[in-house]
């Protein structure tokens, strides 16, 4: 599926949000596009439906998704999803969970200490006192750690 996100963000921005990203999952003919926002004084309820119906316009016209599939609009949460290098920097002293589609020294899977960003492709992760520098290209999946 081609990315969405050039789609979404003019609109989404000019109504005063921050696309966080844009996400599809499943497949069996049945799939969930799932569009995170944000905004400084948080997301309401109303605030998704606004976006929703602005998307679903969008989507309806573009028709970029040739299965059948729900749209869900909402906030990124307190486990908010990392989509762009950008996040890893300005989330950085923060505790993440990151998941690469390749291994990286024989392991997948990281949680640790978001450490910033080096030479404009690579995060930057603390895990357990130990450095790595994790390829952002080969990351699968990565989200912030809810701390209380």
């Amino acid at each position: 599926m081609q990315d969405l996100t050039p789609f979404f963000e003019p609109v989404i921005e000019s109504m005063g949000y921050e696309l966080v990203g844009v996400e599809f999952l499943g497949g069996g003919g049945h799939g969930t596009l799932r569009v995170y926002i944000d905004r400084d004084d948080g997301v309401s309820v109303d605030d998704c439906a606004a976006i929703s119906h602005q998307i679903s316009g969008i989507l309806d016209i573009e028709e970029p998704i040739k299965q059948a599939y729900d749209l869900e609009v909402s906030s990124p949460g307190i486990d908010r999803p990392l989509f762009k290098l950008a996040d890893f920097q300005r989330f950085a002293g923060q505790t993440a969970r990151i998941k690469l589609a390749i291994a990286q020294q024989g392991r997948k899977n990281f949680k640790g200490r978001l450490q910033g960003v080096a030479d404009d492709k690579m995060v930057r992760i603390e895990v357990d006192g130990e450095e790595f520098s994790l390829p952002f290209a080969d990351i699968a999946r990565a989200n912030l750690v809810g701390e209380f």
